[in-house]
């Protein structure tokens, strides 16, 4: 995401202009507008114009409109397809839809103060957004988490089945010596589907690239490794092999599908590798956590009510807190998980924000998208009788 213009005084009132360019730009703006924002940005409009003769043309043209935000929709088209291939919102297919609804507050010869439009949020066209309550402090984190200059290392996995490839190549089982020339062919024609597919899509020439990792069930992940090796080398892809040689990693799953990719991140190998990246973070932070309920319950917390109550006593080390959360509607319910975060921080603890398109946070989700890990133990009945007798 480029930011264009930013101009927020110290009381958090101004606007902040954006230029989405990928899938997960599109997610950080889903994020930051809310209800009652102020949005600009292009749109296409179906206009009428009476000619000389009085006939009546019609002609599409693109003009810049400013909403008041009364609904945001935010839909990625390839949620099907993640089930078997890519979990990396960023990729650069931008297949995700982003839709703001509102009534139009700025005048335009084309559209009537009033009027009820839909903005089509578009790559690589700027995007205006001014908070009806002020720029608050999640919310210009975020602005400048996704406008860093490479602001994420990029883990590439290339997780790959026979049975579930991206590329469907169906591959006949052994049997008679016919059967097995058979399953040889359908091998060679799925490896190769493969090196195709990698050389298309993983930029193996990013210095900045940190792990190529092969992940799969059985021995899927080290023949294919193998083929693009040898494949590169039969081709002259010494770039590509001096990638495979220093970031390639090979890692055992248990499945094919995109759940498995926290288990990626959780294996030591990884984990060491990428220790610096905030997705991996997320999922080794969410791991901690879930030992911690299971080997030491008192110094782990979950749910709004529960967690609100360890910060206030300064227990909390670490909280996990899902972006969900502050995309409520109530601007008073968003603005106590801000009140939150900041009084974590302030008094020393770590504050982890889970993207609820990504796997950890979806799981964290479903223990109501907040949790913490305790600096010390804390029993929750007798807290909740403290309050109580207060």
């Amino acid at each position: 995401m480029k930011l264009v213009g930013k101009f927020v005084d110290k009381h958090g009132a101004g606007h902040v202009s954006l230029r989405p360019e990928d899938d997960e730009d599109m997610w950080h703006l889903y994020n930051l507008i809310q209800k009652g924002d102020s949005v600009r940005a292009p749109a296409i409009r179906r206009v009428q114009k009476t000619s000389a003769t009085g006939s009546i043309e019609s002609q599409r043209i693109r003009l810049n409109l400013t909403l008041e935000v009364t609904n945001i929709e935010f839909s990625s088209f390839s949620a099907a397809a993640e089930q078997s291939s890519s979990t990396d919102p960023s990729g650069s297919n931008n297949s995700a839809a982003l839709q703001i609804a509102g009534r139009v507050i700025s005048e335009n010869p084309h559209v009537k103060l009033g009027a009820f439009h839909t903005l089509d949020i578009e790559a690589n066209r700027d995007v205006r957004i001014e908070k009806a309550d002020g720029w608050d402090s999640i919310a210009l984190s975020r602005v400048n988490e996704a406008t860093v200059p490479g602001r994420e290392q990029k883990l590439v996995q290339s997780t790959y089945d026979p049975r579930h490839s991206p590329d469907i190549v169906p591959i006949p089982r052994k049997a008679a010596a016919s059967g097995s020339s058979q399953h040889e062919k359908a091998l060679t024609k799925f490896y190769g589907t493969l090196y195709d597919a990698f050389i298309r899509h993983i930029p193996f020439g990013n210095v900045g690239l940190k792990a190529i990792v092969f992940a799969s069930p059985g021995w899927v992940r080290d023949s294919v490794y193998d083929y693009v090796m040898q494949e590169a080398g039969r081709r002259g892809e010494k770039v590509l092999q001096r990638a495979l040689k220093e970031k390639g990693v090979r890692i055992h799953i248990s499945s094919p599908h995109v759940h498995s990719l926290v288990e990626v991140l959780k294996s030591p190998e990884i984990a060491a590798q990428l220790k610096e990246t905030k997705f991996a973070r997320r999922g080794i932070t969410l791991d901690k956590f879930h030992k911690m309920l299971a080997t030491d319950e008192l110094r782990a917390w979950y749910g709004p009510d529960h967690v609100v109550l360890a910060a206030d006593r300064g227990a909390i080390g670490t909280l996990l807190i899902s972006d969900e959360l502050f995309r409520a509607s109530d601007p008073v319910t968003r603005k106590k998980y801000v009140a939150l975060v900041e009084s974590v921080q302030q008094k020393g603890g770590d504050a982890v924000i889970f993207s609820s398109m990504h796997e950890s946070g979806q799981q964290l989700n479903q223990l109501s998208g907040i949790a913490a890990i305790l600096t010390f133990p804390l029993d929750v009945e007798v807290v909740e009788a403290e309050e109580a007798g207060r």
